[in-house]
């Protein structure tokens, strides 16, 4: 009983619970992608919500990102997806967001019009 007394007040009032320093090399990188693709084969919403959903399986299958349709829902044939990836260095989330167009410039019935990626 001293014994898990002693392990609480160390866990309380131990060095483990103070902060880490900051320092200049602790980063927090946000990259993100607009992806506009075309679904010329869509006749309807459902039809287009099922490609979209493909896709956004797709990616978040391949990569730790956040996705999701981010305008153009009324339209059966367009749409726009926005992505979102956390990273610490800026290099690794240019290569991750790069093969993210890769992947979806590669369906099979969305085709790539345009993208924006900014990290």
């Amino acid at each position: 009983m001293h014994r898990a007394t002693h392990r609480a007040a160390h866990r309380t009032n131990g060095p483990a619970l103070e902060s880490p320093p900051r320092t200049l090399d602790s980063y927090m990188i946000v990259g993100t992608l607009k992806l506009r693709l075309l679904i010329r084969e869509a006749r309807s919403l459902k039809e287009k919500r099922r490609v979209i959903l493909s896709i956004k399986d797709r990616v978040r299958d391949a990569f730790n990102v956040s996705i999701a349709e981010v305008d153009a829902q009324d339209s059966h044939q367009q749409a726009v997806l926005g992505v979102a990836f956390v990273s610490n260095e800026k290099r690794f989330a240019q290569q991750v967001l790069a093969q993210i167009v890769n992947l979806v410039r590669s369906h099979p019935v969305a085709q790539l019009m345009d993208y924006e990626l900014e990290v």
